[in-house]
């Protein structure tokens, strides 16, 4: 599986990952308090800066964010159908630069850092007998391994119907996406329960 972390040593690199996951979640909630525009366009700006400074060329940097624009695109239509346009515009910002700040994060932040740190932050909660810590950080893991993956082999379903000359249709590549999806989880999963991963019960 591939890993969205980029080699470097930019500021964002030499950050520890519990600042830039504070930083991302206090970034997120002020987004989500602010309805001025302005501020929300400079937040995009900065956000943008920033994921320009981790050392992705300008092309893998686009592509790597592609399928998130076709998201906020949908996003952006509905609002547009049933709100003023300053009304719509709002929530179109406020994910533009939560994304672009989560790409810089990811960017920046190898899997191991990432599932140590949640799982660090997440290990009070067991007192509460309900959750694991060690689940917690391993499924975070999960997650940001397979995405990269999803849309690449989402890319390979897509070119393979367009080398058959077949229509390239969502709805004609999505089965085979989730199908291929579903297979992998059941090898990780099995891999995960052989390597006894996982400790429930512990």
């Amino acid at each position: 599986m591939q890993s969205l972390y980029v080699e470097g040593n930019s500021r964002m690199h030499r950050l520890s990952p519990r600042a830039k996951l504070l930083s991302l979640t206090a970034f997120a909630m002020l987004l989500f308090i602010s309805h001025n525009l302005l501020l929300l366009s400079g937040a995009v700006l900065a956000a943008a800066v920033l994921y320009g400074t981790v050392g992705l060329p300008l092309d893998e940097a686009l592509r790597r964010l592609r399928p998130i624009f076709l998201t906020i695109a949908v996003v952006a239509l509905f609002n547009l159908i049933f709100n003023p346009w300053q009304t719509a515009l709002v929530p179109v910002l406020r994910l533009t630069a939560l994304m672009l700040l989560a790409a810089s994060v990811t960017a920046t932040t190898t899997i191991t850092e990432f599932i140590d740190e949640v799982t660090a932050l997440a290990r009070p909660l067991e007192r509460t007998g309900r959750v694991q810590a060690d689940d917690i950080g391993l499924a975070l893991g999960l997650v940001l391994r397979f995405v990269p993956e999803i849309v690449n082999r989402y890319q390979a379903i897509r070119e393979a119907h367009k080398a058959r000359g077949l229509k390239v249709r969502p709805t004609s590549l999505l089965a085979p996406l989730i199908i291929l999806t579903l297979k992998d989880a059941d090898n990780v999963a099995a891999a995960i329960d052989a390597r006894r991963i996982r400790r429930h019960g512990s």
